[in-house]
């Protein structure tokens, strides 16, 4: 029981990480690589708003939610400019950098939580504080599963009004036809700042609680592999959907590796074999649907 409600959890975070991925990439049409990064951003600033000020839960992960949303800004002035293949390149800097600034702002020796070793390095954040709303501490999965779906599921009805709104049929002009959209008297920079803050924060927030469930984060949260992952959730389960999309992505890429659990083979074979079938399905998909399995539009 405690196995199916973890994957439940999991599967909760990935839904809403998906969802403000599906923003930046489905809506606005800018392929990302640095997603993983704003949501480990959202994991270490939940771990040092609780270590440092005790906060609970929701002050701390909005913390992670404002960081998120202050350096999404680099991304944002780099979609001014770039497009395309460039932008995909401008936002691997992006990934680099916030991976390289949570690896070594570290000093061995030194408490973790502190302005000189902040991070604590490749050692991580260790002993994150469980879920905690008005003194009640949330420490039991089904409790824990119960408060995340809640989560996913205002971030699923969030996302359906907010693209299905006239903002999000003006993110997909600029999609489509940016200059048609400049020609119509759009504001296409602000939008683009609008949608990629909007991502941003929303994956700062998963981030806050994959930290919280784990009770634990590290650098591994920002590598390139976990922004690739994130990114072909939205690419199997298909870009330009605000719900189905990403949900479908996110269950078919979480159950892959939890079905070959059941396949007894050694752990570095099994994690080699995950990658394969990972790459399989995104060839067979590109080939056979490449709008994806639930989706409506197609990345160029």
């Amino acid at each position: 029981m405690s196995y199916a409600l973890h994957i439940l959890i999991l599967f909760d975070i990935y839904v809403v990480v998906a969802l403000s991925l599906n923003i930046i990439v489905g809506y606005v049409g800018l392929l990302t690589l640095a997603h993983a990064g704003y949501f480990a951003i959202g994991g270490y600033a939940y771990a040092l708003a609780g270590y440092i000020m005790g906060w609970e839960f929701v002050p701390s992960a909005l913390v992670g939610v404002a960081i998120a949303m202050i350096l999404s800004l680099a991304l944002s002035l780099g979609s001014w400019r770039f497009r395309g293949d460039f932008f995909v390149l401008f936002s691997l800097a992006v990934q680099v950098v916030i991976y390289t600034t949570l690896r070594y702002w570290s000093k061995p020796g030194k408490p973790h939580g502190t302005w000189i070793n902040l991070t604590n390095g490749d050692f991580g954040f260790p002993g994150i504080a469980k879920p905690t709303f008005f003194g009640t501490r949330f420490a039991d999965l089904a409790e824990v599963a119960v408060l995340y779906s809640l989560f996913a599921l205002i971030a699923v009805v969030f996302s359906r009004l907010l693209l299905h709104s006239p903002w999000g049929r003006m993110l997909q002009a600029i999609r489509d036809d940016e200059l048609v959209a400049r020609g119509l008297g759009k504001d296409v920079r602000l939008a683009k700042m609008q949608a990629i803050g909007l991502g941003c924060a929303m994956a700062a927030f998963a981030g806050a609680m994959y930290a919280a469930h784990l009770a634990f984060i590290d650098p591994a949260s920002a590598e390139l592999n976990e922004s690739i992952l994130l990114l072909s959730m939205i690419i199997v389960g298909g870009v330009g959907n605000s719900v189905r999309g990403p949900f479908v992505g996110a269950f078919v890429l979480l159950l892959i590796p939890e079905v070959l659990r059941w396949i007894e083979l050694p752990n570095a074979l099994a994690a080699e074999l995950r990658l394969i079938t990972y790459g399989l399905v995104l060839v067979l998909l590109m080939h056979l649907r490449p709008q994806g399995i639930a989706g409506t539009y197609r990345v160029s």
